[in-house]
C-alpha cells in the first residue's frame, strides 16, 4: 500500500523474527499489509506503512511483535480530528517528529 506515509524511518514497530512462529496473524490484523511470510517467518514488507495501531503485537502470541500504539504524529493528527484542533502530537521545535 504504497501511497499512505507519513514520516519515513519514524515507526516505533519492531519484529523479533526469532519468536516468529509464522502463524500469519499480523498479516490478517495489519490494515495497511506491512507484513508478510516468507518461509514460515514474518517479515516487515513496508515498515514505513505502518501507523503504530497496535493490532499486530496485540495479536501476536509469541511476542515476536512490538509496537508503541498510541504515539507519534499519526496519533496527534487523529486526536486533533477528533476534538476539532489542530494536530498536536508532543513534539516541539528540539523534535524532528513532526
Amino acid at each position: 500500500m504504497g501511497s499512505l506515509r507519513y514520516l519515513k524511518n519514524v515507526t516505533t514497530l519492531m519484529l523479533d523474527s526469532s519468536k516468529c512462529t509464522g502463524c500469519k496473524m499480523c498479516t490478517i490484523v495489519c490494515p495497511h499489509g506491512v507484513f508478510a511470510v516468507y518461509d514460515k517467518k514474518a517479515e516487515l514488507k513496508d515498515r514505513d506503512a505502518c501507523m503504530e495501531c497496535g493490532a499486530c503485537s496485540k495479536n501476536c502470541e509469541f511476542g515476536a511483535i512490538t509496537v508503541k500504539s498510541g504515539v507519534g504524529c499519526a496519533s496527534g493528527i487523529l486526536a486533533g480530528f477528533f476534538r476539532g484542533t489542530e494536530p498536536t502530537c508532543g513534539c516541539d521545535s528540539s523534535s524532528s517528529c513532526c
